[in-house]
């Protein structure tokens, strides 16, 4: 703790006043009053008490007359933080937070996914890297929309060393002090774990419906389960169940692991046990079945929509299990996944849609034009839709991944 000399008594009375005024600033951004989504949003929470915060259901906007529909926009790679020491990387961010705001005001949707590597913890040399994790969602707050977010292979990555910092230039000023607020107010190089930013996120917005996942699965952390019920007010019917996990990365092998898919297994049993209810899946490492997909597409491309050959597919370490599971689930519809810069397609593969987002953010490599995965689901007759709204306000690739 710093220490401060002696001063008069009205500096120090400011210097109290200063001080109270944070922390009621802090307690107000532990438990910010409910917006107007938190009266009527929310889920059904998980089993373990690191569950999403919110309790209660998900729900269709609308009355009780006619179709209403859902809607969801994927923002993925974000890559906040990147390169922070420079010009070039804060004006990165400030270009993600233009692409957000022009999507959230188009679209208008009535949740937010932000689909792993929000940040770039490689690149940041601060010791709460929460703070940029912030600056990330903070238009969908700002617009008092609420979301839920899960894991990247950057999010948690180890610092890495800039090689020309170590040259005659010599390592450059870092200025920590902006990250006050976050716990950052020096400057370490030891990165942000999983859990940290899970849990600074939580205990600072309400509007987050980010569950931790149960303790078992952990180093894999980002694993639940929301519901979105039906509109009707005096229903909680479930519409559609959407299932998060933690793919892996950074901090350990980039993989979907056997407990995760035996907690999914156990999850899904008894959430929808006769498989009447559709379901969507997100992760951010495409699976190896992405590369199946995308192989057997190129001689038949029509039946895919969105960009497919831009890169290859970089997918996860190995399979152990997850796919099988889903293939042998009628209700699965489709899989949302990133980490491909340049990649935006759905393919058909067995009797589920893998979709790719739409590369987001400013930051991490590729000049690729910026956009976001938006999806629809309306509740009667049921049928989910998605299509590529990118930044500047053009909208591609619609499809229909179920009716």
């Amino acid at each position: 703790m710093a220490r401060f000399p002696n001063r008069s008594s009205a500096p120090n009375r400011w210097y109290t006043i200063t001080v109270l005024f944070l922390i009621l600033r802090n307690i107000v951004m532990v438990r910010p009053e409910d917006g107007p989504h938190e009266n009527t949003l929310g889920l059904i929470a998980d089993d373990d008490i690191f569950a999403p915060l919110n309790d209660g259901c998900l729900r269709f906007a609308g009355g009780s007359k006619g179709a209403s529909s859902f809607k969801v926009a994927l923002f993925a790679d974000l890559h906040f933080g990147e390169n922070a020491w420079s010009d070039w990387g804060p004006q990165q961010d400030l270009n993600s937070v233009k692409v957000m705001s022009t999507i959230l005001d188009i679209e208008s949707p009535d949740f937010v996914v932000y689909l792993g590597d929000v940040i770039t913890a490689n690149n940041l040399p601060i010791h709460n890297a929460s703070f940029y994790w912030d600056q990330a969602i903070s238009p969908t707050r700002d617009r008092n929309i609420p979301w839920a977010s899960l894991f990247g292979n950057h999010d948690d990555a180890p610092f890495e060393w800039p090689i020309d910092w170590f040259s005659s230039s010599g390592i450059p000023q870092i200025l920590c002090s902006s990250a006050h607020d976050f716990g950052g107010d020096k400057c370490s190089f030891k990165g942000t774990t999983r859990l940290e930013l899970m849990r600074d996120e939580r205990r600072r917005n309400s509007l987050s419906y980010t569950g931790f996942g149960p303790r078992n699965l952990w180093p894999s952390v980002s694993n639940y389960v929301l519901t979105i019920v039906s509109p009707k007010s005096d229903s909680k019917s479930p519409v559609m169940l959407m299932y998060f996990l933690d793919s892996g990365g950074g901090s350990y092998p980039e993989v979907i692991s056997t407990i995760q898919s035996e907690w999914f297994r156990n999850k899904s049993q008894k959430m929808n046990p006769d498989s009447s209810i559709p379901e969507i899946v997100f992760w951010h490492i495409p699976s190896q079945a992405y590369k199946n997909a995308a192989k057997k597409a190129a001689p038949r491309r029509a039946q895919c929509v969105g960009s497919m050959f831009e890169e290859r597919v970089a997918a996860q370490e190995a399979e152990m299990g997850m796919m099988k599971l889903l293939k042998e689930r009628p209700s699965v519809k489709a899989i949302f996944v990133g980490h491909n810069h340049g990649l935006d397609w759905c393919c058909p593969y067995e009797k589920m849609w893998l979709c790719y987002a739409r590369h987001t953010g400013y930051g991490g490599y590729g000049n690729w034009a910026r956009g976001a995965r938006i999806l629809e689901i309306i509740d009667e007759p049921f049928s989910l839709k998605s299509w590529i709204r990118m930044e500047n306000g053009t909208l591609h690739s619609e499809v229909v991944l179920s009716t």
